[in-house]
Formats: C-alpha cells, sequence, structure tokens
C-alpha cells in the first residue's frame, strides 16, 4: 500500500480537529479506551455531545481554549491506502505551525465554515499550500448542517474559492460538502445533500492519484553520513547513507559526485532488509561506488548529465517564522539545505507579499512573524539546488537564528545563480 501525507488547514474554529476526530472514529482507527478517554473528559467539561476533537487537540492550552496550538499528527490505514495526518493549527499567531504540518503533504484538506464562507485565513492558507507546492487541494465546506444543508451556499462558497484558486497554482482541487459533526460526507455519502453527487472525503482521500507526483527523473541523492565499519570482519565496505530526494538509481547507473564533479559508478544499494535492484523516494539506503572518491556529508549524488544547480547567490520566497526579531536586509543567518549547513546574509528584499490580495509591496524593508516576501541569499559555500517547483527537497531550506540556535524561517528557491 502506498502512503498519503495530508494536513489540515483553514481558519480558526472551522473544524479542523473534529474532522480529524470524525474521520478516525468512522473509519474505526481509534482504540476503546481513547473513545473512553475522550468521552470522559467531554463529559467533565459538560459537552452534550463526544468531543472528537479531543482526539488531535491534546495540549491542555488547547483544551481550555477550544483551538490547535502546535501540529498534531495521526497515523491510520484502511484497506487501500495508509494515511499520515498533520492536524495544523487556524489561528494566525500559529500559521508557522501551519506551513511545518503542510511543508512535507501530499494533499492539503482546507476547511471553510458554511456559515461564514471564505474568510482572512482561508485565503492564507490555500496561497501557502500553493506556495509549498502542495500537489492535491481538497475544499471541505464544513458546518453544512448549520445551514440546513443549501446546495445554494455550497456552490457559492465552492465558486468564490475556485475563482482565488485560479490565481494560485492547484493542479488539482475538489470541493466536497460536510458536517464533521455528524459525519456527514466524511467516510460514506450523506443522505441530507442528495443534491451532492460526488465522493465521500475518505472514498476521495483513498483514490487521489499521487504516485505521479514524485520526481522520478532527476537523480537526487544527499549524503547525510559516511558507512565505515570498525568491524575487523569488514575491512573493505564505504557506503554513502541517506534519503533519496528523487530519481531512480540502480547498480551499474553512472553518477556524478558534487561539488567535486567526479563521475563514477554505482556498485551496489544496500538496506537494512539487504541489497535492492533500485531506490527510489523516499527509500533510506546505502550507496556503494565502484571507485575511492572523496564524499562526504553535504555533498549530492546525481547523474552526470542532470546536475542541480551549483549556487551562491539564491532568489527564494521566504516565510518569516521569529516573532522576537524581524528578517531586515543585511542580517546574517545560518542555512540548512537537504544535509548541508551555510551561512548566509540577506542581500535584498524585492518585495513583501499580501497573501490576501496577492499584491506585492515593493517597498518593505523586513519580514516580520508570518510574513512572506522574495529574497536574495548570498551563501558562504555554494547550494546545490533546484528550483522548489521541480524539487520540494533539493528546492527548500530552512534560516536559522545562529544566536539561539532557532528555526526563523522557511524558504523555497525560485532561482539559483
Amino acid at each position: 500500500m502506498d502512503l498519503l501525507r495530508f494536513a489540515t488547514a483553514g481558519s480558526v474554529d472551522d473544524g479542523k480537529s473534529t474532522l480529524i476526530g470524525r474521520l478516525l472514529y468512522d473509519s474505526k482507527s481509534i482504540f476503546t479506551d481513547q473513545l473512553e478517554a475522550v468521552e470522559a473528559t467531554s463529559r467533565s467539561r459538560g459537552d452534550e455531545y463526544t468531543n472528537l476533537a479531543l482526539l488531535t487537540d491534546g495540549l491542555r492550552a488547547e483544551r481550555e481554549q477550544g483551538i490547535t496550538i502546535d501540529v498534531a499528527y495521526r497515523y491510520f490505514a484502511t484497506p487501500r491506502r495508509k494515511f499520515i495526518i498533520a492536524d495544523t493549527p487556524g489561528h494566525i499567531q500559529y500559521t508557522r505551525n501551519m506551513v511545518t504540518g503542510a511543508s512535507t503533504a501530499n494533499l492539503a484538506l482546507i476547511l471553510v465554515d458554511a456559515r461564514k464562507g471564505m474568510v482572512e485565513q482561508s485565503r492564507r492558507h490555500a496561497f501557502l499550500c500553493s506556495l509549498l507546492r502542495v500537489p492535491h487541494m481538497v475544499l471541505c465546506v464544513n458546518k453544512m448542517d448549520l445551514v440546513d444543508y443549501a446546495q445554494e451556499v455550497f456552490e457559492s462558497i465552492a465558486d468564490e474559492f475556485s475563482c482565488f484558486a485560479m490565481k494560485l497554482e492547484a493542479p488539482d482541487l475538489a470541493v466536497i460538502p460536510i458536517s464533521a459533526l455528524h459525519g456527514d460526507n466524511i467516510v460514506t455519502r450523506s443522505a441530507n445533500m442528495p443534491w451532492y453527487d460526488g465522493p465521500s472525503l475518505l472514498h476521495h482521500l483513498e483514490h487521489v492519484h499521487i504516485a505521479s507526483d514524485r520526481n522520478l527523473v532527476d537523480v537526487r541523492f544527499p549524503v547525510q553520513f559516511v558507512i565505515r565499519p570498525q568491524s575487523t570482519s569488514v575491512t573493505d565496505y564505504r557506503g554513502y547513507a541517506g534519503q533519496v530526494a528523487s530519481g531512480v538509481m540502480k547498480p551499474g547507473d553512472e553518477v556524478m559526485v558534487l561539488p567535486s564533479g567526479f563521475t563514477t559508478r554505482i556498485a551496489g544499494i544496500d538496506t537494512a532488509d539487504g541489497p535492492v535492484d533500485e531506490a527510489y523516494p523516499p527509500m533510506s539506503v546505502t550507496v556503494r561506488l565502484e571507485d575511492e572518491l572523496d564524499v562526504s556529508r553535504g555533498d549530492l549524488i546525481c547523474r552526470p548529465h542532470n546536475q542541480p544547480t551549483v549556487a551562491q547567490d539564491v532568489e527564494a520566497m521566504l516565510c518569516w517564522m521569529d516573532e522576537s526579531r524581524p528578517m531586515t536586509v543585511g542580517g546574517k543567518y545560518a542555512i540548512k539545505h537537504t544535509t548541508r549547513a551555510a551561512r548566509a546574509v540577506v542581500r535584498q528584499l524585492h518585495y513583501r507579499l499580501d497573501v490576501n490580495s496577492l499584491h506585492r509591496d515593493e517597498s518593505a524593508d523586513s519580514l516580520r512573524l508570518n510574513e512572506i516576501g522574495r529574497v536574495r541569499l548570498r551563501t558562504t559555500v555554494p547550494l546545490l539546488a533546484d528550483e522548489y517547483r521541480r524539487n520540494r527537497t533539493t528546492g527548500g531550506f530552512i534560516v536559522i537564528d545562529e544566536t539561539t540556535n532557532r528555526t526563523v524561517g522557511a524558504g523555497m528557491i525560485v532561482e539559483a545563480a
């Protein structure tokens, strides 16, 4: 079975945690003791129903305020597919947490309250999912029970969102009317909305095509660790461990090691279960090469005629995540790109982007918490990079404050030179 990673997105109190709880409950993916604990907590809070949002909102502050603060990951499976859910917060203060959860997702569930329609945070999260190149997007018009399951309300919201999505890069968009509280169109089709002839949410999640989302053309293997066993029984083993970012590698293939530029061939590919005939994303493997080359952490294995750009000047869209200090032109930071570390200086801020109107403010001189802008960076060592639209692994990086060692930004490479 293949694995689908999906993240929830949307404004505060649109029902993201309740949706995930309902999905887990109706698909029989929670244990009896978990359900009993949620029922007991619901009674102690005075709720008249079992509050399924408590399955994901585990922090005390989350339960007291009734909002999601941190990203909660849940796992479940059906006979057709395995799933990893990232329940992300909707509050604008925690937009950075939403970016974290959506950065590795194959699909984004964007919830909209049927009573309120599209709000600022709905547009913000839709834009961020587009910026993060999430390949599939599902708009869930939630709380349809509170508008008497009215078709015209659903179609109005669907049309408004579709018009906004046309300005974004959303290659695959589906729209589903649901009621997370009552389970309408979550696992099975709802009799309350006979005018809707599409699939239920779970059916769509099980059948959405994700096999072609992976880049199997550009071989990119960032080296994470060099394996040299010290055992006397293994005297001649040198392997390079890491996770395949893209492409397919096989023993006998001609490859190049960057940044040195030396070429060789793959002698073998090993896993924890033994040798394999090929490696593809997101497999974690150890690659053995035929020649003795100087290869270390931060280097990258690729094809000789299909290489990433080796560059120290990078144009990127940057999402700022630090609430204490803004990003300013001339600021110096540490960069973590694949397995390579570098230091960088912000050379230029081209513009700050208004995620609601998509207006570019070219007079901006800084980026504050949750703001997004296009920047030009100069790094101390070359990055082995692709455009983010082509490869999310070799096209993404994080920015670290060297003083506090905190992650203060996430970047998506637009151009490297």
